[in-house]
């Protein structure tokens, strides 16, 4: 078992890794870590939601009004009601084939895909 030494940072470090973030001198918080040999994955992340302006974290603020909301409630629902009825169709699909397939082995057919397009040449429009 391999034993890792606790590090303390310093305030004032931390401030610093911080601010040279936050002018650009480093360009994320791994190539700050990276950078100064800090070990903790988030380490430095945190140093920035403490310290920092919190600018520097990808945030993604979505304001949206009552009727976008209700819109996309009522997309999801219909994204949801059409892919349950693409499956059902799948499946319908699927048991069709296979009724093909047994109805031409019980008659005889070998060539299965020759006899569909026979039916449907010969199918009225």
């Amino acid at each position: 078992m391999v034993r890792r030494d606790l590090v303390r940072y310093s305030e004032a470090f931390k401030a610093q890794v911080v601010g040279e973030l936050e002018t650009g001198k480093l360009a994320s918080c791994n190539a700050a870590a990276g950078r100064y040999g800090i070990r903790g994955t988030t380490t430095v992340y945190k140093w920035v939601r403490k310290y920092g302006r919190n600018h520097l974290i990808g945030k993604v603020v979505r304001v949206e009004t009552v009727d976008e909301r209700d819109e996309l409630k009522r997309l999801r629902q219909r994204v949801r009601e059409l892919e349950a009825l693409v499956a059902d169709q799948s499946l319908d699909l699927a048991v069709e084939r296979t009724y093909v397939k047994l109805a031409c082995r019980e008659a005889g057919i070998q060539d299965v895909e020759a006899f569909k397009k026979k039916a449907l040449g010969s199918a009225p429009t």
